[in-house]
């Protein structure tokens, strides 16, 4: 009876020698116990592994949070926020939201693909009151449709900065960002990861999306991993022309730019950004234009001029910038509707040449 009891309580302790040749028996630590329990797994698992630092085939991970959850992008919502939703909720097996109204580029490829509009975000949070919220394409608390409450956010899903304005959460969330030209382009390589193919219309939304974020695979941002998902994406949607089907779309973003009022310009493609450093506390105000004609805005830009330092005021910002972006010859001219602004634009743009007080101009600059 004295040995059993013996082997029972040492099943429990664990020993040590010390130096002077005793051994002392202490209790097993809760790691230690659950290490053991796992420790015929463990070492399957890591006798299967190679010398070499490569790794054999492992199951990806698919976040179970994401099931059932609502995909959503953010305010002054575009392609790459909605078709990112309609992607990710297919992929995951959720349900796609818009934050606010689509855009003519966007209507384009929606009509192209034979995908519905994705209903609004505020319908769909009060009918599913138990569903989890993961943000696609932002992460920044500005950018946020006011009626996601940030304890039901589940997710998030882009490919931008991390900036003071970031979303904070009680719990842990899945977050996917990386530094890639579009959030679509994460969305078509996880597809590939899962081994699933997305059906014809999705590949072709997210193909358009990533088409639109990089100016058609031409912008600054634009990465070896964004080339290869649209070269698959172009094949999982059967297009046959992709510079047809990138003009198409580019025609379609500018066609309602023409009949819009300065406000509308201003606010058409506006992000906010909130920093607090030692030199600057404050919100920066960017809006963008791409256009095919960039002559066309530009002849307007006396009174967007005003609109914009309206807007500014208005919404309480410290600084506010248009940027024109003329997507066929890759130029960009900045609308500066301030001292501030100008200042901040010669000490940040090396490459921009000052042709008034209130443009900035970029002949081989693109953002």
């Amino acid at each position: 009876m004295a040995e059993i009891l013996s082997n029972i309580l040492r099943e429990d302790s664990k020993d040590y020698t010390e130096a002077d040749g005793f051994t002392i028996a202490r209790k097993k630590t809760l790691i230690e116990k659950e290490t053991e329990k796992r420790h015929s797994a463990a070492h399957d698992f890591v006798s299967h592994l190679p010398k070499t630092s490569e790794l054999p085939s492992v199951k990806p991970y698919i976040p179970q949070t994401l099931s059932d959850a609502i995909f959503c992008g953010h305010l002054v919502t575009d392609l790459d926020s909605i078709a990112g939703a309609i992607g990710a909720s297919e992929l995951y097996g959720g349900i796609p939201a818009r934050a606010s109204e689509v855009n003519t580029e966007t209507a384009f490829a929606l009509k192209l693909w034979g995908v519905e509009v994705p209903r609004k975000i505020e319908e769909l949070l009060v009918e599913l009151p138990n569903a989890g919220v993961c943000l696609v394409d932002h992460q920044q608390t500005s950018q946020l449709n006011p009626a996601i409450k940030v304890e039901r956010i589940v997710g998030v899903i882009d490919h931008h900065a991390l900036q003071n304005a970031t979303i904070v959460t009680d719990m842990p969330i899945y977050i996917d960002i990386r530094p890639w030209g579009s959030m679509s382009t994460i969305i078509t390589h996880s597809f590939m990861t899962f081994q699933r193919r997305p059906t014809k219309s999705t590949a072709g939304m997210l193909l358009c999306a990533i088409l639109s974020d990089t100016l058609n695979l031409q912008g600054p941002t634009t990465t070896e991993w964004d080339r290869l998902m649209v070269a698959v994406l172009v094949e999982l949607a059967e297009v046959e022309d992709v510079q047809f089907l990138a003009t198409q779309q580019f025609k379609a973003k500018s066609s309602e730019l023409a009949g819009l009022t300065p406000e509308a310009l201003c606010n058409g493609d506006q992000k906010v950004f909130s920093f607090k450093t030692a030199v600057f506390d404050g919100s920066i105000g960017f809006a963008v234009i791409e256009t095919t004609d960039d002559d066309v805005i530009m002849s307007r830009s006396a009174e967007i001029l005003v609109a914009l330092s309206e807007d500014k005021q208005k919404k309480g910002l410290t600084v506010l910038f248009l940027a024109v972006v003329n997507i066929v010859l890759l130029r960009t001219n900045l609308l500066i509707c301030g001292d501030t602004e100008r200042s901040l634009a010669v000490a940040s743009f090396a490459n921009g040449k000052l042709v008034s007080d209130f443009v900035m101009d970029w002949e081989d600059w693109c953002l």
